[in-house]
């Protein structure tokens, strides 16, 4: 059996586990968190996943690492010098970093061409996407493990041709939330009503199709050139901008419209899941069906 150590037993971390633990893997969790022991009793009943306050234990001898711990570089400096002690010279050594980019990290570090990032989007037990971004030092043999490694557990390893500073799925996200933001500061929609725009909208949208598809189909059989010679040639406002001291507004309306404390988000968490599995679901029956009939 193959064994993962999972660095980290916070939202991410635990939600790698469940992963990594359904596959089959040993699953050993590193955090000194006191309640560490009853997380895992409650959340991996009869599953192979053990708790230790003492990273080198967990890490020791295992084929891959998963780091979840804080996003603080020095920190993360410290966790993979230990990792680097601990582990084989082909043990992957990942990071779930959101942003700091895995040159910054391995930098004077003995195992820096086994580090790399593999960066999900939460929770990775469901979302498919795995960001894979190795530094100039990562061996090409480790990024090529990494990613059989997230091939077989279910999920999209995408390798990043070179390191940029949030990688892409955030850089995305942060362009749209600071648009979100802006046009609720601006009094154009509440927060409540800009979620359910966007759900019916554009959520749909690039859950079937990304950005440049998109725009391909949206220039007819023109393509995207006839879309950016047309409708693309009107667009000429410039992207909001969101006034950070006045972010408290904004923050009063989200809780207003979704909750806050241990309730909702757990209310909350369960309807995203319940959506997210049904969306996967129909996604993967549609093509199954398609695919059996030998179309598109």
């Amino acid at each position: 059996m193959s064994a993962v150590a999972i660095v980290g037993a916070g939202v991410i971390g635990l939600s790698w586990a469940r992963l990594f633990a359904e596959a089959g893997w040993e699953v050993r969790i590193s955090d000194p968190r006191p309640d560490l022991g009853e997380i895992i009793a409650r959340e991996f009943p009869g599953l192979p996943v053990i708790g230790t306050d003492d990273l080198r234990a967990a890490a020791d001898g295992v084929d891959f690492v998963q780091e979840c711990g804080p996003e603080r570089l020095e920190l993360k400096k410290k966790l993979f010098a230990e990792l680097a002690e601990v582990t084989g010279e082909d043990a992957v050594l990942a990071s779930s970093s959101s942003s700091l980019l895995a040159s910054a990290f391995a930098e004077g570090n003995p195992a820096a061409d086994r580090i790399l990032i593999g960066h999900p989007f939460n929770p990775p037990q469901l979302i498919p996407l795995v960001e894979v971004v190795p530094s100039a030092q990562t061996r090409e043999q480790i990024v090529e493990r990494a990613i059989a490694v997230y091939t077989e557990l279910g999920r999209l390893p995408i390798r990043l041709r070179k390191e940029i500073p949030g990688f892409v799925g955030n850089r995305l996200q942060r362009a749209v939330n600071n648009e979100a933001t802006y046009l609720v500061q601006q009094g154009v929609l509440d927060p409540a009503e800009l979620d359910a725009l966007v759900k019916a909208s554009l959520g749909i949208r690039w859950a079937t199709v990304g950005p440049f598809e998109s725009m391909q189909l949206g220039g007819g059989p023109g393509g995207m050139r006839h879309l950016l010679e047309n409708v693309g040639a009107e667009m000429t406002f410039e992207a909001g901008v969101p006034d950070r001291a006045g972010y408290g507004p904004v923050i009063q309306g989200v809780d207003a419209a979704f909750g806050s404390g241990e309730a909702a988000y757990e209310a909350n968490v369960r309807r995203r899941d319940r959506r997210t599995v049904a969306i996967s679901q129909a996604l993967a029956a549609s093509d199954a069906d398609a695919a059996a009939k030998g179309g598109d």
